[in-house]
């Protein structure tokens, strides 16, 4: 390989990168998916596509529940290094809802938008995070000396949390109110993860709300 042939992949702030996949033979695009390094490592040794998934937060094997499996042919980067196109033989209907390609729907009038859940991805990291440090604790760890404590140790700095919250709305100093807000999401996350809540179940609260 030359040097112009090297290319540096880019991850974005979630260390992911936007995935293209084109059927090899007809050349239709299939769905647009995202892929982490471990995942674009297994798609590599398998010869099989594995995606990331954003919304479960875990690596996916395509078809691995479907049994429509992507076979990969070939991997390109684009000129940037921060998307991929992946060449694949489908061995099935790619969409989950059973369409040969997720792009089906032809947009003919300028759509409407809806809010995307792109700033709630550094929450389901922390999410992520803290169910880890309850998985497998660490000495020392602030975290686990707050599950270790329980409910009314949690339930304890949620309050405490919340006031100190509720002071700098009245105060209305913009710096300290973000701090405490800060604050509050890790206490209550870490409420979550105790209670044996999905951080996703609260997502799809606030989606049935929005409507």
């Amino acid at each position: 390989m030359s040097d112009k042939d090297k290319i540096a992949i880019k991850q974005d702030e979630n260390g992911l990168l936007p995935a293209i996949i084109q059927d090899s033979n007809s050349g239709e695009v299939l769905t647009l998916a995202y892929v982490s390094p471990r995942s674009l490592r297994l798609t590599l040794e398998q010869g099989e596509v594995w995606f990331y998934s954003r919304s479960r937060q875990e690596l996916w094997h395509k078809g691995e529940t479907s049994g429509n499996y992507l076979k990969l042919i070939s991997i390109h980067a684009d000129c940037d290094g921060d998307s991929l196109l992946l060449k694949v033989i489908p061995t099935g209907p790619t969409c989950h809802t059973g369409e040969t390609s997720c792009f089906f729907t032809e947009i003919k009038e300028f759509p409407e938008f809806n809010l995307g859940d792109a700033n709630s991805s550094i929450l389901n990291e922390l999410f992520s995070l803290i169910k880890e440090r309850f998985e497998n604790p660490i000495d020392g760890s602030y975290t686990n000396s707050l599950l270790e404590g329980g409910a009314p140790k949690i339930a304890q700095k949620i309050v405490e949390e919340a006031g100190e919250t509720a002071i700098e709305v009245m105060q209305g100093n913009k710096q300290l109110l973000v701090s405490e807000v800060a604050d509050l999401f890790y206490h209550t996350i870490v409420s979550l993860v105790s209670c044996g809540v999905e951080i996703n179940d609260v997502w799809e609260e606030l989606r049935r709300r929005r409507g």
